[in-house]
């Protein structure tokens, strides 16, 4: 089944929704840029890890790392840790969108959180690949061009602390745990994290407490892997 399958109606729908996304996301690559300069790399290391890495949430951890006095190693660790959710990601979209060989590998790059949600919605293999490649695609540019765009700004600024962009990697975490807040179970994972992690920072290196919360997070996973009554949607009155 071909992706010309796909009603012409369903199709734009499809592109106008991953374009939107896309765009709202890749922007958002300015600040990535800006702040990776402020933790001490360079306009060209930082695009190279925004182009080869192409996750935001383990670019975010390892500059996060890196800014706080932690060794390269322990900002690769913190990022690999996060990254593994898209080979889970992988694993759900391989038997979806069915490509095969040069094909799977080079769709391989652009397995992230949103061309994953604008696949798994669709009802069609051919609409999930529709999804898939304009979402991941539209991203990927935008991300990477935001990246540099932020990186010769915050180059150029000098002194981040005078900016405030040295405070910007832990603002950003925030933005991108804030929405997965939405239940209880969520929150006291948070919660349980965020006290390991402030009990580890007088006693370890810089990288180790988030390494450590991190398993806070793979602990609970393994431990709740079944349906919770936490997991139930709040009901407001």
């Amino acid at each position: 089944m071909s992706d010309a399958a796909v009603d012409p109606r369903e199709r734009a729908r499809i592109i106008r929704d991953g374009l939107g996304v896309g765009i709202a996301t890749g922007t958002y690559g300015l600040s990535f840029g800006a702040v990776a300069v402020s933790a001490g790399l360079t306009v060209g290391q930082t695009c190279v890890l925004s182009l080869l890495m192409f996750t935001g949430a383990s670019q975010f951890a390892m500059v996060g790392v890196l800014a706080a006095g932690g060794t390269p190693v322990s900002g690769a660790l913190t990022a690999l840790l996060l990254g593994t959710r898209n080979t889970l990601y992988g694993l759900r979209l391989a038997p979806l969108l069915a490509w095969t060989r040069w094909r799977r590998v080079a769709a391989a790059h652009l397995v992230i959180d949103e061309s994953t949600a604008m696949s798994v919605t669709q009802s069609s293999t051919p609409a999930a690949r529709i999804g898939f490649l304009t979402t991941g695609a539209t991203i990927l540019v935008l991300w990477n061009l935001a990246t540099l765009a932020g990186a010769l700004a915050g180059s150029a600024i000098g002194d981040p602390s005078a900016y405030g962009l040295d405070a910007a990697v832990g603002a950003a975490f925030l933005a991108l745990l804030w929405p997965r807040l939405h239940n209880a179970r969520n929150r006291i994972v948070a919660l349980a994290a965020v006290a390991v992690a402030l009990g580890l920072v007088p006693v370890t290196a810089a990288g180790v407490p988030v390494l450590a919360s991190a398993g806070v997070a793979l602990l609970a996973g393994v431990l709740w892997r079944r349906p919770h009554p936490l997991d139930m949607p709040e009901v407001h009155r």
